[in-house]
């Protein structure tokens, strides 16, 4: 049961930061004139993502320097992002196992 909660943490961890790297795709090519947010699936699609991730982007993007431009907000949460999965993967080995030694290495 332990793993299957792990697994799913996980999982839903790893469909977020795939959230998060298309939603800065959709951005960019957005800023570029690439789409085209008239377009209703367009804009619907931009929307959703940005109504996913905004939360999560918000106070990295308070804490992080202004670039002039660049937007490094979403590589720094895909980079939290993979060191929680990393950590739940280790805490998980750490319960299955039954000893401290997945955490400290």
């Amino acid at each position: 049961m332990i793993t299957i909660l792990f697994n799913l943490a996980i999982w839903v961890l790893n469909l977020y930061k795939w959230a998060v790297i298309i939603a800065a795709i959709l951005s960019l090519l957005t800023s570029f004139g690439v789409l085209d947010t008239r377009n209703r699936i367009v804009w619907t699609i931009n929307d959703f993502f940005y109504r996913i991730t905004e939360p999560a982007l918000r106070p990295i993007r308070n804490i992080l320097p202004s670039f002039g431009g660049i937007d490094l907000s979403p590589w720094a949460l895909v980079i939290l992002l993979i060191v929680a999965e990393e950590v739940l993967m280790r805490v998980e080995q750490a319960i299955i196992f039954g000893t401290l030694r997945p955490l400290l290495i």
